[in-house]
């Protein structure tokens, strides 16, 4: 490290330089390369242009600072943040896009319970039809076994076509069978969506605040650890880690909650400069995978920029991946 006396000599000196060669550049750069030597000059060598350096004028004020370059894999890292951070617009877009219709159909949660009502009874109606239609394929399937029992105890051969027909009905009912699970399915389907919209509408109008390499393994572990992301193997998984990342989100952000859902966990915007709001959104990958992605935001503030960029939000980012496997891991 570099003294703070060596550093004021190297100011004066460069001033002194500045005052005794008026035909220098009136723009000079200084660089600190890896070993902590400080360079002043006009131009920068092609060998030294991957280090962060200032620009300096004739009074050695900085007036411009060029960040040091950026490794393949920082550029790579930054694609798919972007990339994740589109997608999770995406959800939250879905998610306020809901929650307006939500607050134009319904006037109150009466509203939406009759509605939930509503649709059960016609959900129950069509059930009844399947379960009907299943009696009369037995009935029909049970007179068809008759038949084909009466040619038997004479000693005849069951015709062909009796024989196809009861082939017909017993698929048929295994396919009157089907319909029936699948209404009853879909019954629960439409309870539980309901059931969380009734609950988002409540937040909504009576809440306090309604309103390359990283293609492989290991890369990708690196890759989501520094995005602050986490892969789940299975649904199972997933679902237990959701539940963990939203603890994260409680114990580090300090605005208050926003959207709550098994997609998309928000804190409200950032109010001031030293304000965290964490939100993470679960999405799908391929071979049937998905993944949980934290972002963090800040204040679009001088001092929020500053925050978001500090070691600390760093470190909240790093810990994100961790702390969901270590709480996995004790739930073992």
């Amino acid at each position: 490290m570099l003294s703070s006396s060596f550093a004021k000599f190297m100011a004066i000196l460069f001033m002194f330089l500045m005052l005794v060669a008026p035909n220098l550049s009136a723009k000079m750069y200084r660089w600190v390369d890896e070993d902590g030597r400080v360079f002043f000059s006009d131009q920068v060598p092609q060998d030294q242009i991957q280090h962060k350096r200032e620009a300096l004028n004739e009074k050695a004020r900085v007036v411009e600072v060029v960040e040091e370059a950026k490794t393949e894999e920082q550029v790579a890292l930054e694609k798919r943040l972007k990339k994740l951070r589109q997608a999770q617009q995406k959800i939250i877009a879905k998610q306020q896009s809901h929650d307006k219709v939500l607050r134009s159909t319904f006037r109150n949660v009466e509203d939406m319970k009759m509605a939930l009502q509503g649709k059960m009874s016609a959900l129950n109606a069509q059930r009844k039809v399947a379960e009907g239609n299943l009696v009369r394929l037995e009935q029909q399937l049970s007179q068809q076994q008759k038949q084909a029992a009466v040619f038997e105890r004479g000693g005849k051969k069951v015709p062909k076509k009796l024989l196809a027909d009861i082939e017909a009905s017993k698929q048929q009912i295994g396919d009157a069978k089907t319909e029936i699970l699948r209404h009853l399915e879909k019954k629960l389907v439409v309870k539980k969506a309901f059931e969380k919209d009734i609950e988002r509408f409540i937040f909504l109008t009576q809440g306090k605040n309604g309103g390359g390499r990283l293609s492989d393994k290991s890369a990708e572990k690196i890759a989501a650890v520094e995005l602050g992301l986490f892969i789940c193997e299975s649904k199972r998984q997933c679902d237990r880690a959701w539940n963990v990342a939203r603890r994260f989100v409680d114990k580090y952000s300090t605005t208050a909650i926003d959207i709550d859902t098994d997609k998309l966990i928000m804190r409200a915007p950032p109010r001031y400069d030293d304000d965290l709001s964490l939100s993470v959104s679960k999405m799908d990958l391929e071979q049937n995978r998905q993944q949980i992605f934290l972002d963090i935001r800040c204040r679009q503030s001088t001092l929020g920029v500053e925050l978001c960029a500090s070691p600390k939000v760093k470190h909240i980012r790093h810990s994100f991946n961790q702390f969901i496997v270590s709480a996995l891991a004790s739930q073992q």
